[in-house]
């Protein structure tokens, strides 16, 4: 382990607590494991990690976080996705075959979300034309996959830019209306890509309430 991911990790589990672990457990199921560390001990850690290694290189940034997820704790997924939010100035159109990783495994709501949100939507603005249609590319392709939660990553990744007003909205909107049109499926995972979709209308719609989805949604 690294001297900043052992770091990390000695952070979150001194931060734990059996109860907040077991409560954790009930709410987001046995998949993973659980420090019982809260979120703002997460934040915690990456902060006083960054303070002590601030010379971090994209590449030790990177790595680091691909450290922190290979673990499955919560905690330590969550302060991987914190550490790139941190430094997502950093990252670059490559990356996101890194992140495509973290969502298939991720399957959660609480991972996905601000990898999708504060992760790649950040990331995909800060492109160039030529890489920001690259990056445009892969988010199709995750709007067609199979796999809900890169459905659902590839919805919410515009939020940012869409709120302030920027952003592809015909390229969302032409994502939502082929989603909205098969069929809907059983279980809370099938219905994780539709929610994206209603959640991402009701937060562009406080700011922009002109524009809307023809559809029956």
């Amino acid at each position: 382990m690294s001297e900043a991911g052992e770091f990390i990790d000695i952070a979150l589990q001194r931060e734990g607590a059996w109860h907040r672990a077991e409560d954790m457990r009930l709410k987001l199921g046995d998949d993973l494991q659980f420090y019982g560390s809260s979120v703002g001990a997460v934040r915690g850690a990456i902060r006083d990690a960054l303070r002590r290694h601030s010379d971090l290189t994209h590449d030790e940034v990177t790595a680091l976080s691909s450290e922190l997820w290979a673990v499955p704790v919560f905690e330590r997924r969550l302060a991987a996705v914190v550490l790139l939010q941190s430094k997502v100035r950093l990252l670059m159109n490559s990356d996101l075959t890194r992140i495509e990783g973290f969502v298939r495994t991720a399957r959660l709501r609480d991972l996905v979300d601000p990898l999708a949100v504060d992760v790649v939507g950040p990331l995909m603005e800060g492109l160039d034309a030529q890489g920001r249609g690259r990056a445009d590319a892969v988010l199709d392709r995750w709007a067609e996959e199979s796999d809900v939660w890169l459905r659902r990553a590839a919805l919410l990744a515009p939020l940012r830019a869409l709120r302030r007003g920027r952003g592809d909205w015909d390229r969302f909107s032409s994502q939502a209306r082929t989603i909205l049109e098969e069929p809907a499926g059983d279980g809370p995972e099938c219905r994780a890509a539709r929610e994206a979709i209603s959640f991402v209308l009701d937060e562009v719609a406080k700011s922009r309430p002109e524009l809307r989805l023809s559809t029956g949604l």
